[in-house]
């Protein structure tokens, strides 16, 4: 089996996607814990966008969580995270996209970001109007739009997979931000998000997602290898943060 490293926070809901899926699929893998603000130039050169996660074996380097899930799905084929036929595949995909740039632009870049990045990486207040709009606005259009999208029971096609990854990770993150779904106007995505986030694959990575939310980013590393997390033995991070063109 090859070595799998991956660069990236267990509290980005980005990172959240790959781990489950290499959980999935049985996959040993270490992890370099770092927050994308924190990483020091050779973060950078592998990842020339600063996002995260990165995957590194012996064969390959590569970035973006879709990139990594479809190179992981080709690589270890079983079991399989895509459905089979075509219609299927295409809209799994089509919801992890629209997971990863809306959900990911309102409930991470907006709420997550608002609530519990300015405070820990940047030390600043959150917009109040902004988290106004966020939740008057932009949270319901979603949810509008999932409610339409997602099963009264099981998974949205008959075998647990990427397009239920992908959406569930970022109410992982909301509820981080202090959000929960309101289950009477939006009942079928209340109840969904809830079996999803309560799979084994995700349960796994609770507990070290728990352990950091309210540690400093740069004291997160030695609070998860005390805890036994699976922790690469060297690391990309720095000890402050820089801006620049960030993903979580």
């Amino acid at each position: 089996m090859e070595s799998i490293r991956i660069i990236g926070s267990y509290l980005s809901p980005y990172v959240r996607k790959v781990l489950v899926c290499l959980e999935l699929k049985g996959l040993a893998y270490q992890l370099d814990p770092i927050v994308p603000f924190y990483g020091n130039d050779e973060f950078s050169r592998i990842s020339p966008l600063r996002r995260i996660p990165v995957l590194i074996t012996e064969d390959v380097t590569i970035s973006d969580s879709t990139v990594i899930c479809e190179y992981l799905e080709q690589q270890f084929p079983l079991p399989a995270l895509l459905p089979q036929a075509a219609a299927d595949r295409a809209r799994a995909r089509w919801l992890e996209e629209y997971a990863d740039s809306r959900l990911g632009e309102v409930l991470i870049w907006g709420l997550y970001n608002q609530v519990a990045i300015r405070r820990a990486v940047w030390n600043e207040a959150p917009d109040a109007d902004l988290l106004k709009k966020i939740h008057e606005q932009d949270i319901p259009h979603v949810l509008d739009y999932l409610e339409q999208q997602v099963p009264k029971d099981g998974w949205i096609f008959p075998d647990f997979g990427i397009a239920d990854i992908s959406i569930a990770t970022f109410f992982r993150n909301a509820e981080f931000a202090r959000f929960k779904i309101d289950a009477q106007k939006w009942p079928l995505t209340a109840a969904f998000v809830a079996r999803v986030l309560a799979h084994w694959s995700f349960v796994r990575l609770h507990a070290f997602e728990d352990l950091i939310f309210r540690v400093p980013p740069a004291g997160q590393r030695e609070v998860l290898i005390a805890a036994g997390a699976p922790i690469h033995p060297e690391t990309l991070g720095v000890g402050s943060p820089r801006r620049g063109i960030l993903k979580i």
